[in-house]
């Protein structure tokens, strides 16, 4: 699965008004304002019970939903399940240098440094029920 199947997903069962965000560039991905939560997406091909997040990513995301008023939201796919993490309500992750994949695309896998942190899954709520 991808970003894109996984918001479509989330838009057919737990969040029918989701928009993407509108910048390509952006730092979040898609937007609830039902819900009043603004999400990040990220979708694994390989499980792990601790999930890494960008902390350029993070910061961005709690700084925004902030600033207008909504709630910062990291979903995350993996071969086992979806995971939600209400952000608002977790410890800010440890942060750590890694090397790590510039981009996520196949086509390029230049390693560069990024300053990332990781949430367990039971830090979260899985979701995986409730699209099935």
């Amino acid at each position: 699965m991808n970003e894109k199947q996984l918001m479509g997903i989330l838009k057919q069962t737990i969040y029918p008004d989701l928009d993407k965000a509108e910048d390509l560039t952006s730092t979040f991905d898609c937007i609830s304002f039902i819900n009043l939560e603004m999400i990040e997406l990220k979708s694994r091909q390989t499980h792990y019970d601790d999930l890494v997040i960008e902390k350029m990513k993070y910061v961005s995301l709690v700084e925004k939903s902030k600033k207008i008023g909504m709630k910062p939201v990291y979903i995350c796919s993996t071969p086992n399940g979806i995971w939600r993490f209400r952000v608002w309500t977790l410890a800010e992750p440890i942060w750590e240098m890694k090397s790590m994949p510039k981009t996520s695309q196949f086509s390029n896998r230049n390693w560069v440094q990024k300053e990332v942190g990781f949430i367990h899954i039971g830090q979260g709520e899985d979701i995986t029920y409730i699209i099935k």
